[in-house]
């Protein structure tokens, strides 16, 4: 019996990554500086791995930005506005120039479109695809970690993305073709990689194809078994573990079965019914099963009664020597160490498991499978059995109050009291805006100076008084300078905020947090979900104190601005001992009395943020319905309780519209603000096509990259947006929050875009 793992987070345990890559950005570290970094964080993983005792270690994991980017470069998927910047630029500034944009040097380039990897909250970088593409090996970074790892006495399995996948994953740039026709193109670059590391010594090589868990068409169904039969005529000594992930096989499993691989990995923690339609398959035959027990999702102790029950099927059908024990999917999702969480709650630390307690899982569910009556192993067995059941029975779980108020929900709870038509003409009545008002999504850039004060608070380096007195000061000029270049709806900046979800977590019952919990989000931004343990409520006001601060020095409208209940989900390790929507609607109630009482304190335009209601969507279309009821409905309820001349605003990015566009509706959001500029516009057309009756901001500028957007470029963006929407259901705002971005950059393409949108009232008022 063997255990693998799929992939190792690779932010560091410490976030050294991040660090090196944000100085090298500014100039601070050398390129070699940052590839020593990155060695030393490889180095540790491939050796924690080892010491855990895990038999196959992943190799070319690490990433420093995006695992579907490096793909990209190493196959010359460049493409051609960065080709002349590559032939000045070394590997790794083009690469970053791809991730994020380059504008300096005489050059103006946009980044690749990034979207979400399937469910999960990790970004991952579009590749894009012409008629004429072209590949080619183009890179070293494969081979390079393969001999890193073996000069340290890694038994290494290089990981790669699989070649259908990859094209799935990508977009097509013109009209007239589909990427998987470039799959011809693609693979004799895709066997040269193949050759290059069987030359080197691989013997395993694990190839990820994800996309076998989605809707599939007949013709990439037919291109999964041509692929894969001519690489294993290409390579019959080559063995390859296929591994798929975040959902079952479903009716691609016919597929899966018969194409001529070594092993196939299941996810059992999404999907544990598969496995006895694998093992009663008739075509199961030749390949190894890789079971996925230890989610790779979530940070919960594994159940190890529960973890046998299928290792026995397998082995009972199979025998040891076919079964192969590992994570359900990459622990890039997980935080690293449980260890380092030196200040969690005992009773709480005793539920849980992270990256290297997960490593230590798998070697304990071998060692009990192998030697069932040896002493070590009933040991593992008996503290598995009192961590699950001590956590079942805490009376931290458990909240009466808070579940007798979901019982006594009503209809009404879940509606506004009037329709859009009749709330938007006393919206506009009441708030007197402009054509194509300006706003933002909510932050403003958080500097280390304001980073640094939270920290001293912590610390009690600082008095909670001195604290709000500096937070008060960000705010009054952060909302001055809104009005000093024209902004008609204002915000307060979330200087007091640390993270969007973490912010309210840290004020809401049944959340924990930990010090080192970060996971990697995209590039070099990490965050540090919350976990929900228990029944949620809101014990105090959350956001009641600076939105109101804001709202009495400012001459305009300020938004209250919150994270939604489904957001809050997604972007939190959730209990998983009672469904996702029970969680969502507790948390929905919480939000409901926060929005109730800003209202009551003189805030007019609300936002509740909602950027992961897409993300949410599970991966088969015939499980879209039972989600997104439930998902617009814990949106509702934490909207619908206002007065009809309170606006309320919702923002989602990152998110293919087309197929959920009426439940989109559904929520009935006054104002919707969307990502839509990296897409130059294009995911405007649902909304068109849909006749989608709100308020609608599309974003006009990609703030997940430095670059400054011209003043003409907006225009011509919100011109675009003008041929799918009304003009007085426009607002004009950047696609995501400031945050993360510095101020330099900020202030110039917020003047640039109010300066557009005068641009464009004075073109439609001398049409008028």
């Amino acid at each position: 019996m063997q255990t693998h793992n799929l992939g190792y987070p690779r932010i560091g345990s410490q976030r050294e990554l991040k660090k090196a890559e944000e100085l090298f950005w500014a100039g601070k570290i050398s390129e070699q500086d940052l590839e020593d970094v990155s060695l030393q964080i490889k180095i540790s993983n491939w050796e924690t791995q080892k010491h855990a005792g895990i038999d196959w270690i992943p190799v070319n994991d690490f990433s420093l930005y995006d695992q579907v980017l490096d793909l990209s470069v190493l196959v010359g998927a460049v493409p051609e506005r960065f080709k002349k910047l590559a032939a000045q630029k070394s590997s790794n500034e083009l690469y970053f120039a791809m991730a994020r944009g380059y504008q300096k040097e005489g050059f103006d380039l946009k980044p690749l479109e990034m979207t979400k990897w399937f469910d999960t909250n990790y970004h991952y970088l579009v590749p894009e695809f012409t008629k004429s593409q072209t590949f080619s090996l183009s890179g070293d970074k494969p081979f390079r970690e393969f001999e890193e790892a073996q000069k340290l006495g890694i038994q290494a399995k290089p990981v790669l993305l699989g070649p259908i996948s990859y094209l799935l994953l990508g977009k097509e740039k013109e009209e007239g073709f589909s990427s998987i026709d470039l799959l011809d193109k693609l693979l004799p670059t895709y066997t040269a990689i193949l050759k290059k590391l069987q030359d080197l010594g691989a013997t395993w090589i694990q190839i990820d194809e994800p996309c076998l868990a989605l809707d599939l068409t007949a013709e990439v169904k037919v291109k999964y078994q041509e692929v894969y039969q001519r690489l294993h005529t290409a390579f019959p000594e080559l063995k390859i573990i296929l591994a798929n992930y975040f959902d079952c096989y479903g009716d691609n499993l016919d597929i899966a079965l018969s194409l001529p691989v070594d092993a196939l990995h299941l996810d059992l923690v999404r999907c544990p019914s598969q496995l006895d339609d694998i093992l009663a398959h008739p075509a199961l035959a030749h390949q190894a099963l890789s079971l996925g027990l230890v989610d790779g999702r979530n940070i919960w102790k594994n159940n190890y009664e529960n973890s046998l029950t299928y290792i026995r099927k397998a082995i009972e059908k199979l025998g040891k020597e076919k079964v192969w024990l590992a994570p359900s999917c990459s622990l890039l999702h997980t935080p690293y160490d449980l260890d380092l969480e030196i200040q969690l709650d005992p009773e709480l630390k005793d539920w849980l498991s992270f990256g290297k307690q997960k490593l230590d899982e798998l070697q304990e569910l071998k060692e009990i499978a192998i030697l069932p009556d040896a002493e070590h192993s009933l040991e593992y067995l008996k503290q598995n059995e009192q961590s699950i059941a001590k956590k079942a029975l805490s009376k931290k779980v458990h909240n009466k109050e808070v579940k007798n108020a979901l019982i006594s929900l009503k209809a009404s709870d879940f509606k506004r009291k009037a329709e859009f038509t009749s709330r938007q003409k006393i919206q506009k009545e009441k708030l007197q805006l402009p054509l194509f008002p300006t706003t933002t999504i909510g932050s403003f850039p958080q500097t280390k100076e304001v980073r640094l004060l939270r920290s001293k608070l912590k610390k009690g380096e600082l008095s909670q008084e001195q604290y709000d007195a500096e937070i008060e000061k960000a705010t009054t000029e952060v909302i001055h300078w809104q009005e000093e270049i024209g902004l008609d709806v204002l915000v307060h900046g979330e200087f007091e905020r640390n993270d969007m979800v973490e912010y309210f977590g840290e004020l809401l019952d049944g959340f924990a947090f930990t010090q080192h919990g970060w996971v990697q989000s995209y590039g070099s931004r990490c965050v540090k979900p919350p976990i929900i343990f228990g029944d949620v409520s809101r014990p105090v006001d959350m956001t009641v104190k600076w939105s109101v601060f804001a709202q009495k020095i400012a001459k305009r409208q300020v938004k209250g601005m919150l994270t939604g209940p489904v957001t809050i989900l997604q972007w939190s390790f959730v209990r998983d001992d009672q469904p996702r929507s029970t969680t969502a609607f507790q948390i929905a109630l919480a939000i409901r009395e926060e929005v109730l009482a800003l209202e009551k304190a003189g805030i007019q335009i609300i936002q509740i943020d909602e950027p992961a209601i897409r993300e949410g969507l599970p991966l088969r279309k015939k499980d879209w319905d039972n989600y997104l009821t439930w998902a617009i409905e814990a949106f509702r309820l934490s909207s619908s309780g206002v007065e009809d001349q309170t606006q309320v605003h919702t923002h989602m990015c990152y998110s293919e519209f087309n197929d959920i566009i009426s439940h989109i509706a559904n929520m009935d959001a006054d104002v919707i603000t969307i990502e839509t500029s990296r897409s130059e516009m294009e995911l405007l057309g649902a909304f068109k096509d849909f006749r989608y009756p709100n308020e609608i901001g599309p974003g006009v500028y990609d703030i997940h990259s430095p670059r400054v957007p011209k003043k003409e470029e907006i225009i011509d963006l919100i011109q675009k947006a003008m041929t799918y929407l009304p003009e007085d259901n426009i607002w004009i705002n950047p696609d995501c929050g400031l945050k993360t971005r510095q101020w330099e950059e900020t202030k110039a393409a917020l003047i640039n875009m109010v300066e557009a949108a005068k641009v464009l009232r004075s073109q439609v008022l001398d049409t008028a």
